[in-house]
């Protein structure tokens, strides 16, 4: 289905995998309190929209990040609760990415804020 049904029925997933994200990731809820609490503070002290975009677009990268960890845990567990090597190295890698991307968060807030308020 094409248009705005179409539209409208992904929003609908998308919304579905917000809340299991919500109802089952604790570390996907820790995140969103981080960004509700950071995304104002980076409105607050950006000196431009560019700045206000960066630094709160890496707080959705870290969360975006974290869906896709998720569901990637999920995969795994479907396939198999038994111990295998790939699978633990693909739940290490996912959390590598979400890692990563954390630290995207402190090197963007760093370089944008360091010039200004430091």
């Amino acid at each position: 289905m094409r248009g705005i049904p179409g539209l409208i029925r992904a929003a609908g997933y998308s919304w579905a995998g917000l809340q299991a994200a919500w109802r089952y990731e604790e570390s996907f809820r820790l995140e969103v309190a981080l960004c509700i609490v950071l995304a104002p503070l980076g409105v607050w002290l950006g000196q431009d929209g560019i700045e206000r975009a960066v630094l709160v677009g890496s707080l959705l990268l870290v969360l975006a990040m974290e869906l896709m960890n998720s569901a990637l845990e999920a995969l795994v567990d479907r396939l198999g609760a038994e111990w295998h090597e790939l699978s633990g190295r693909a739940k290490d890698l996912g959390s590598a990415a979400v890692f990563a991307t954390m630290l995207n968060v402190l090197l963007v807030w760093g370089l944008v804020l360091y010039p200004h308020y430091l």
